[in-house]
């Protein structure tokens, strides 16, 4: 484990292989699991803002869950995520036309209908956020999850590490500074390993 400015950041966020393999996964990380996407307090009320921006990037199934349900649900105490179709996929997923999954928050992203990129959850994954606000903790963490193997065997073949993947959300979520010193523990990582 390393402190990186207040943070606590896993040494298998450098040591572990990872690269999106859609071709081989087709977006299952947004179809299984226990519950949707982990959502952070602020993220509650721009999903709220957006919800009419965000319908014509919808499935019908979806828009009829957020309507049912809410556009978020809590799924541990104070901990809110994404709502679910039927306990399923998140209720923000869209299919490509390859059937490749896709986030539908995204796609209004893409097109200028919205100011939100998706959760940050979602961007940082397979990265896990876990917080202690009563003593203002973050720790970064790997998530292992089998769904995930093609992403873990494309990273080793391409040689790229969690970190260095995930570089454009990490920037979003904790600034350039947090990720140059990120680089900076990699490199001294590397070099005592050798």
């Amino acid at each position: 484990m390393f402190l990186i400015k207040g943070k606590l950041v896993s040494d298998e966020i450098f040591k572990e292989k990872f690269v999106c393999d859609l071709s081989a996964c087709k977006g299952a990380c947004c179809v299984e699991g226990d519950y949707g996407a982990p959502l952070e307090k602020e993220e509650l009320d721009i999903l709220e803002e957006i919800q009419s921006d965000l319908e014509p990037f919808l499935t019908e199934k979806g828009k009829t869950a957020i309507e049912k349900d809410g556009p978020y649900v809590e799924v541990e105490l104070n901990q809110m995520a994404t709502t679910l179709v039927k306990g399923r996929e998140c209720a923000y997923m869209t299919r490509s036309d390859n059937g490749v999954a896709q986030c539908g928050i995204e796609q209004a992203y893409k097109a200028g209908a919205v100011n939100f990129q998706k959760p940050i959850s979602c961007h940082l994954y397979p990265i896990r956020i876990n917080k202690n606000e009563e003593v203002d903790f973050e720790a970064l963490n790997y998530d292992r999850w089998d769904i995930c193997a093609a992403a873990c065997t494309l990273g080793k073949t391409l040689k790229v590490p969690v970190y260095k993947f995930l570089e454009t959300p990490l920037i979003r979520k904790f600034g350039a500074e947090f990720f140059e010193a990120l680089e900076a523990a990699a490199q001294e990582n590397s070099k005592e390993k050798t």
